[in-house]
């Protein structure tokens, strides 16, 4: 056989390269901060340093404009719920700001219509109560803050509560506990998207370490 010629059509082809994955972390008025930025730091470090991974990450608000958190700290988006590409994982999280969520149509709406979309979704403390209110977690394990686990409960006596865990792997549902449970949840999702070796590179750059100091 001839080796391809420059001219051949085939050489000429131009490579497919495999489309990105998308990790979007929802922002919204009365976020917990750190709900969202821990899971953030996580996220974007692995995302941003190991490109050839193959994912990115991203936050998104309703109308792509910036959010005022729980301790008024003002966290900004990169889409709005029109704009943002696919989701390949949506992390919820939690704070104040989901109490109205628990009863607002559109919002509960928006979440049900990305359960036939989306493969994987993923909540941070009180983000549960917004699953369950919208009826992800009918018949599931999962988990929230320690002072909601009644009210998730409430919500959806069918859920199956872990009063334990950092946070519960109910294969396409994770939900965590309370705050700062999201950077555990966020460091199983890197080793669950690729593997433990690269969890642990993350970890080790923040230098997360959570045996508590007192």
């Amino acid at each position: 056989m001839h080796p391809q010629s420059p001219t051949d059509p085939a050489h000429d082809r131009p490579t497919r390269l495999a489309p990105r994955r998308q990790i979007g972390v929802l922002v919204f008025d009365g976020v917990e901060e750190l709900d969202a930025v821990g899971p953030w730091e996580v996220l974007s470090h692995w995302t941003q340093t190991f490109p050839e991974d193959g994912w990115d990450a991203f936050c998104l608000s309703a109308d792509g404009a910036p959010v005022v958190g729980a301790k008024s700290l003002v966290l900004g988006a990169h889409h709005s719920f029109d704009d943002a590409p696919p989701l390949d994982v949506l992390i919820h999280p939690g704070g104040p700001g989901t109490r109205p969520m628990l009863l607002d149509p559109d919002h509960l709406g928006w979440v049900r219509s990305l359960r036939d979309s989306v493969p994987l979704m993923s909540s941070v403390c009180t983000g549960s109560l917004v699953y369950a209110a919208a009826g992800l977690l009918t018949g599931r394990r999962a988990t929230t803050h320690w002072a909601s686990l009644n009210l998730l409960s409430e919500l959806d006596p069918t859920i199956i509560t872990d009063v334990a865990a950092r946070f519960v792997d109910d294969g396409d549902l994770i939900t965590s506990a309370g705050v700062s449970a999201g950077i555990d949840m966020a460091l199983h999702l890197v080793a669950r998207l690729t593997d433990v070796e690269r969890a642990r590179e993350v970890r080790r750059y923040i230098q997360y370490d959570p045996m508590p100091p007192i």
